[in-house]
């Protein structure tokens, strides 16, 4: 069975996205880049809501190819073109687009299909609002957290349509020198308070 594996930046007081969607606060350094590899060489499958998809496939295509690109731009670039994608939207359609699957509908459905195939972890970078659509139907399995040493006070919260009590296990910690903490939990499927 593939894990689905949730990566989000967050504030200390929850946000993954000021107001407005600013992610100008969300500390990112070579060593942060360095530890996501390690997690992306783990999976063979991206999970984006539309939104998202739409900003990656803007940049990650080409961002190797790039004159001033740097290390971390060259990997992900070859990683992000290689991997299977996923997209959640009701309003692109899956036509013309490659090694990309396009869900609709059937949510639970659908993604636990896809778990039950053959292969590496499924990870979902950012996505906010699909991932509130994730764990309203209990499907995220693991989070790795990064902690950013930052108050936002409102803006895009990072968990939303929990619709029952959901156990999470610590698994690991890791503090970076740029201040970032992650945290990675495992959720203890079928307990309830």
């Amino acid at each position: 069975m593939r894990n689905l594996i949730y990566f989000m930046h967050t504030s200390l007081d929850g946000f993954v996205a000021g107001p407005n969607g600013e992610m100008n606060w969300i500390k990112v350094d070579d060593e942060i880049f360095d530890f996501v590899a390690t997690m992306t060489e783990k999976a063979d499958t991206a999970l984006y809501g539309r939104v998202t998809y739409e900003m990656m496939q803007g940049y990650w295509p080409t961002a190797g190819q790039q004159p001033n690109a740097s290390k971390h731009d060259k990997e992900h670039s070859v990683w992000y073109k290689n991997v299977s994608k996923i997209v959640l939207s009701r309003t692109i359609s899956g036509e013309g687009l490659d090694n990309t699957l396009v869900i609709s509908d059937q949510l639970a459905d659908n993604i636990n299909r896809i778990k039950k195939q053959d292969g590496k972890n499924i990870l979902i970078f950012g996505s906010p609002r699909a991932s509130h659509s994730l764990l309203g139907e209990g499907l995220v399995d693991e989070f790795w957290l990064f902690v950013n040493p930052v108050l936002l006070g409102q803006g895009i919260p990072l968990f939303k349509n929990v619709v029952e009590t959901t156990k999470l296990e610590l698994i690991e910690s890791k503090i970076f020198s740029c201040g970032v903490m992650a945290l990675h939990y495992e959720t203890k499927k079928n307990q309830t308070e």
